[in-house]
């Protein structure tokens, strides 16, 4: 006869991680079977290798889908991870037990996406919500915990399972039947229906386990210990199974996915439930903490004053005060809440009021930071590499090794040197697996810098990432040439220039040479069909970055220059016909495409201008182009130096004039003025022009007009537009003097000799 000993857990809860480790010594069982999908069964032995440093997670995914991905998250102080980790370290056999994922994740193949499923304490399969993964969840149903907490008075389930199970001292035994009889009272008040979706779900879960517990008995085994979720405690016990028919025809007819298996690291952050994670807990550092200092029968320590040590050290490290005589009067205070509050010993909660009290002068703000690094964590698991993993994985993981760029939970932002060449390695990876879809890192700002030699990149390793890398394994074996087919690919798709001109700078950037050759040939053939000239002026600044980027990469880009400087030639011949006879919207696009031109030409000095500016020239001096584009015309040929300011005024003027309408003069007005109030401010002509004709502005138009101005002069600064303001006041208070005063020129006439003398000037008779 096989003994079947069901211990009812709380994923991640350090209580009944201790009291499982206390059940197994003493039930020393034959085989240990762990809530899981079957498939980490082939994974398991990994959690004895020295190099499994938790918190890991076991990824199960289909084959062909990566994407499509479940994780099975486990800490130190998880109950599944100290079963198991127990099992093998005393030679006992330990399988995982649930529904296979072959099955659940092909029952989630459906093409509307997964919610994530509400939080609740007692967990179901510790399944992680991922982001852009479409990771399968388990669902929602009551939260037996929460029922089991409000039964007892308190509003918070989890400092109801910290006081009665974390810190209670009874027998391990004893407390998982408590556990059981209890959840089986929650469950009998489930009245929903056997067809309810949460509840099939959960009915196929148990039946699985139950026909996996039926295998093992009929084994022989002696003795059998089954760690699981409190909620499926009632439900495995042997003395209530229901028929074995009954769970054959549950499982009848289930469809199957191929998948794969691994472990990948994890971090604390993952584990707390503010990211999502239905079974994780507040604070997986405080758990973490309180496993490692159980004030159990085994006790090594004080919890609350080593945990207050932290706190303080943390506050230290960001010039804190912290003294360790504030250390003593934190606990004390602690312990004292806890007295007062009717609870067995200081919980989290009157830790942190006493540290804020005590140590942080009342202060929330420097807890908070507590609360990040030490409640939280900030510690990311390690796997080794004898996991399994796919030949991708295992390049990035070698070249993060040779590169000395090890992932961290924390977020990092690292300046990278170009010059440099391992950091323009560094630099070369993080581009290509930008590329991949893999966003380990993301660019940020360099500072005051403007040369091409720096980057800035801030980083931080997500679980979620192993998918992507997974995922991005279906282009190649390695790195380089998975973003080289990749980049391939999505040039062949691409449906605009700019697209592709934008892909072939990402491929300077990641030195991909196989990448750009790719690129460059759809460009080459995509420019020579293109007809339309907003395009191919939108293409050249990607060109022109490329060519520029090229000589600090030491990247040839001898093709990429021809294609720029015929797509140049071409958009210089069609501006001017394309620029006539355009409305607002389509003036608003060539526009933007203009600048977007003139800013990569302006990249790259050497390159000749002489068909541009012709062009430029065409469009600026037409009466019959939209007034928003002449204007930035004639604006760019002032910067360049090839009209003068008399020019400009006299064009201003016409511009201006009664015989244009309002509106259109506006637009002219601002393409002309429009990004710096320079030549306002330093020429006169140009602002008594502009000032006049705001003045003759008829009333009936003016509110249509006022809207452009408005944009136009809203993007000066505040500073220039104070000096407008004061000089057209001064404009105002000389038209008044000329208007007031008459000048008599014989009475200046003696005044204007004796100046004349003063000058050395001589009189002529």
């Amino acid at each position: 006869m096989t003994d079947v000993h069901v211990l009812g857990i709380r994923h991640h809860g350090p209580g009944s991680a201790h009291s499982v480790a206390e059940a197994l010594t003493t039930l020393r069982p034959d085989l240990v079977l762990v809530e899981g999908p079957p498939e980490l069964d082939q994974v398991l032995p990994l959690l004895s290798d020295r190099e499994m440093t938790p918190p890991v997670a076991g990824l199960i995914y289909v084959a062909d889908q990566p994407r499509l991905a479940s994780f099975y998250p486990l800490a130190s102080f998880s109950p599944e991870w100290v079963a198991i980790r127990w099992a093998l370290s005393t030679g006992t056999e330990v399988r995982a037990m649930d529904l296979p994922a072959a099955h659940s994740l092909a029952l989630h193949m459906a093409p509307a996406p997964v919610e994530p499923p509400s939080s609740e304490s007692d967990g179901g399969t510790s399944v992680e919500y991922a982001g852009p993964v479409v990771d399968v969840q388990q669902p929602y149903r009551p939260d037996a915990i929460a029922m089991l907490a409000e039964a007892a008075g308190y509003s918070d389930a989890e400092r109801w399972w910290e006081d009665a199970i974390e810190h209670r001292n009874t027998g391990p035994v004893d407390r998982f039947a408590a556990i059981t009889d209890a959840i089986t009272e929650i469950r009998a008040v489930d009245d929903r229906p056997s067809g309810h979706p949460e509840v099939r779900e959960n009915n196929l879960r148990e039946a699985a386990m139950r026909r996996l517990l039926r295998a093992a008995i009929r084994e022989g085994h002696g003795s059998i210990a089954v760690v699981c979720g409190a909620y499926h405690a009632p439900a495995l016990v042997p003395a209530g199974f229901p028929p074995v028919s009954a769970d054959n025809k549950l499982l009848a007819g289930l469809p199957k996915a191929k998948v794969s298996v691994t472990w990948v690291p994890w971090t604390s952050d993952r584990l707390s439930l503010r990211s999502g994670y239905g079974a994780g807990v507040t604070a997986p550092g405080w758990y973490q903490h309180l496993f490692t200092h159980w004030t159990g029968k085994n006790s090594n320590g004080d919890v609350a004053t080593t945990w207050l040590v932290r706190v303080a050290r943390t506050l230290r490290r960001e010039n804190l005060d912290a003294s360790t005589a504030s250390v003593v009067e934190a606990t004390r205070m602690a312990n004292a809440l806890a007295a007062v509050r009717g609870r067995p010993s200081a919980g989290l909660t009157e830790l942190d009021d006493a540290a804020q009290a005590v140590l942080c002068d009342g202060s929330p703000l420097p807890l908070a930071l507590v609360h990040r690094e030490v409640t939280i964590g900030l510690e990311l698991g390690n796997v080794p590499e004898s996991a399994p993993t796919v030949p991708l994985a295992a390049d990035l993981a070698a070249t993060q090794r040779r590169l000395r760029l090890k992932p961290g939970a924390m977020e990092e932002v690292m300046t990278m040197d170009l010059r440099r060449p391992n950091q323009l390695a560094r630099s070369v990876l993080l581009h290509r697996l930008t590329l991949l879809g893999v966003d380990w890192g993301v660019p940020t700002e360099t500072g005051r810098t403007t040369g091409t030699f720096k980057e800035a990149w801030t980083l931080r390793w997500e679980p979620e990432l192993s998918v992507a890398v997974v995922e991005a394994s279906r282009y190649g074996t390695t790195v380089a040439s998975a973003a080289a087919t990749y980049v391939s690919e999505r040039a062949q798709a691409a449906t605009g220039l700019t697209e592709l001109s934008d892909l072939l700078a990402s491929c300077l950037l990641a030195d991909l040479p196989d990448g750009i050759s790719a690129v460059v040939s759809v460009l080459a053939e995509r420019a020579a069909l293109q007809q339309d000239v907003p395009p191919l002026l939108e293409t050249i600044a990607p060109l022109a970055r490329t060519c520029r980027y090229g000589n600090v990469r030491e990247v040839d880009v001898t093709e990429v220059r021809k294609i720029l400087n015929t797509t140049v030639v071409r958009a210089c011949v069609g501006l001017p016909v394309a620029c006539t006879g355009l409305d607002d919207e389509a003036a608003a696009v060539m526009r933007r495409a203009i600048d977007a031109a003139q800013h990569g030409l302006s990249l790259l000095p050497e390159l000749p201008l002489d068909d541009w500016h012709r062009a430029l020239a065409a469009v600026s001096g037409s009466d019959r182009i939209h007034g928003a584009v002449a204007g930035r015309a004639t604006r760019l040929l002032l910067d360049a130096g090839l009209v003068d300011r008399d020019q400009v005024a006299a064009r201003l003027s016409r511009r201006l004039s009664i015989a244009t309408p309002a509106p259109e003069a506006a637009a002219w007005l601002d393409g002309m003025l429009s990004g710096d109030a320079v030549l306002l401010i330093h020429d006169r002509r140009v602002l008594q022009i502009v000032d006049e004709w705001i003045t003759g502005v008829a009333d009936e138009v003016f509110d249509d007009v006022l809207p452009l101005l408005r944009r136009t002069f809203s993007l000066f600064g505040p500073p220039e537009r104070r000096e407008i303001g004061e000089q057209i006041s001064r404009v105002d208070d000389l038209r008044q003097t000329a208007n007031t005063i008459s000048l008599d020129v014989a009475d200046a006439g003696p005044a204007l000799r004796t100046m004349a003398r003063y000058l050395g000037w001589k009189e002529e008779s």
